[in-house]
């Protein structure tokens, strides 16, 4: 009896090790799958968080118009690094509204005119209470938000030279 107790905690070693040697050689799966894709926005009406820009409102994002909702926020690193890209689908024709999280006015203003605004309007989301309510997990994030105010695209992270074509075409989609 004492002798195949012994063999246990081997036999559990190794099935760990055979099941850690099967995942590493499953294909990678970047994509993630939100849970808010096809769903209305929740009802919000934020201040405006830039002295240059109006507020936002679900109201703006169901005006038959699709549009991207950028969640960004003067603090975040990759924030800068997409401003570019946002310019980019800005000038391409992209309606680009946004939401700044956990921010001051001031920081807004600065960060906007150090990096640029895309924005047609941006609304202040000091407790980060819409960022969680549309599944926003971080900063940036971008979503694509039909006429309805259906969000109908989720990308996460920031954005690449190479994902403005994805994001423009999505938008082109949601019409």
């Amino acid at each position: 009896m004492i002798r195949w107790t012994l063999w246990v905690p081997l036999a559990l070693f190794l099935l760990f090790c055979g099941v850690a040697a099967y995942q590493l050689t499953q294909p990678k799966d970047e994509f993630i799958a939100s849970t808010m894709i096809g769903q209305p926005l929740p009802e919000f009406d934020l201040r405006a968080a830039s002295a240059d820009r109006p507020g936002l409102a679900t109201r703006d994002l169901r005006d038959g118009q699709p549009r991207l909702l950028n969640v960004f926020a003067s603090w975040c690193i990759p924030c800068i690094a997409e401003a570019p890209q946002l310019e980019a689908l800005r000038r391409q024709g992209a309606d680009i509204a946004a939401v700044a999280i956990r921010d001051k006015p001031e920081d807004v203003a600065r960060f906007l005119a150090n990096y640029g605004n895309p924005y047609s309007r941006i609304g202040a989301d000091d407790l980060s209470e819409l960022q969680l309510a549309i599944g926003s997990s971080g900063v940036p994030e971008t979503f694509v938000i039909d006429g309805q105010g259906v969000i109908r695209y989720q990308h996460i992270g920031d954005i690449r030279a190479s994902d403005v074509p994805v994001l423009l075409q999505k938008l082109a989609e949601a019409k």
